[in-house]
């Protein structure tokens, strides 16, 4: 009879297992959108509590959620602010381009005809081609429409939720380890703060390549005379959060709009971008990065591919955090450190 029990114990444990793995399955997309604000709320948490800790002169302005309800202005205003400055001349360039484009239509083209090895090509069929490309990109555009709307509904409803856990955080956290014995709770949560102390210093790594790029990427852009210059500098500045997508997309925005002017500056921004991806990638990643997030390079890369191809930009976005929490959880749980003699000598002349 016991043994029976035990069966029957088993069999309805795995049943229920597999009930909760098929209702996760089936609620994955707002399972990855807690994830993703839960991770957000860590991430931020420094910035929150920094902002809380300001002072002028022994008045503390920014107490508890005061400091998030102003970063969320100070966000909103300077989005309004970048706006206000970056959409009317584009859209001003945008309205001249549709009544002078039939009378330049042939000075664009007599540019393109000039670039080399491009004389050989049928450019007559080259610009049709073209056109049909871009009509088909405004019927996807139309057909996607309540695609696009649902993201940004769920970018909103992140965003709420990203606020809900940074003000209700220790709350949830707290609730969270009341599910851990209690013999092992005190563990669990030393882990987690250090994994949250590594998250933030990410954050600032990242926003020091963020202000890097933005910064020398203004400078050129405006040594350059290209138009949007600002407008362009701090896109590029704010697209790098994501990796590698978020430079392809300012390097093709920024290559466009040269390319309404000249192939000079085309050539000087291309130029730009493949001298200071090189800096990045040897220089300022290592030093800003890796000895913050103790991440190797490898460990980086493995991460943004299995988050980009998981749950695509986002993923990208989430995926270095991420690795940190599950580097940090391995190393406490699973990794055997060696305590015999030899490691401990080994550790003291590291020292």
């Amino acid at each position: 009879m016991p043994i029976r029990r035990t069966l029957r114990s088993e069999i309805a444990f795995a049943f229920a297992l597999g009930v909760v793995a098929w209702l996760a399955w089936l609620a994955r997309d707002v399972l990855v959108l807690l994830y993703v604000s839960a991770l957000f709320a860590v991430v931020l948490g420094p910035v929150v509590r920094g902002t809380a800790r300001l002072r002028i002169g022994r008045w503390q302005p920014f107490k508890g959620s005061a400091a998030v309800f102003f970063l969320i202005l100070a966000a909103a205003a300077a989005l309004a602010a970048f706006g206000y400055l970056a959409i009317p001349p584009v859209l001003r360039d945008l309205a001249t381009l549709s009544t002078t484009l039939p009378t330049r239509g042939p000075e664009i083209l007599a540019k393109v005809r000039n670039i080399p090895y491009i004389g050989r090509l049928d450019t007559d069929a080259l610009a049709a081609q073209l056109q049909d490309y871009a009509s088909r990109a405004a019927a996807f555009l139309l057909l996607s429409t309540k695609s696009l709307a649902g993201k940004l509904a769920n970018v909103l409803i992140g965003f709420v939720l990203t606020v809900y856990f940074i003000i209700e955080g220790d709350r949830a956290y707290n609730w969270f380890l009341s599910f851990i014995p209690s013999s092992r709770r005190s563990r669990l949560d030393r882990t987690l703060q250090r994994a949250e102390v590594r998250m933030g210093k990410w954050l600032l790594g990242q926003g020091s390549l963020m202000l890097i790029l933005g910064v020398s990427s203004t400078i050129v852009f405006v040594a350059l005379h290209l138009r949007y210059a600002y407008a362009l500098g701090v896109l590029a500045g704010l697209l790098n959060i994501v990796p590698v997508l978020g430079a392809t997309v300012s390097v093709a925005l920024a290559l466009v709009v040269a390319a309404i002017d000249s192939w000079g500056r085309v050539l000087g921004v291309a130029i730009f971008y493949a001298v200071y991806l090189q800096v990045e990638n040897s220089f300022l990643t290592p030093r800003i990065m890796q000895n913050r997030v103790h991440l190797p390079g490898l460990a980086v890369i493995v991460a943004l591919l299995l988050g980009s191809a998981l749950a695509g930009v986002v993923g990208a976005m989430v995926a270095i955090p991420t690795a940190v929490l599950v580097t940090v959880l391995l190393d406490e749980y699973l990794v055997q450190k060696d305590t015999g003699p030899d490691a401990q000598k080994a550790a003291t002349q590291d020292a």
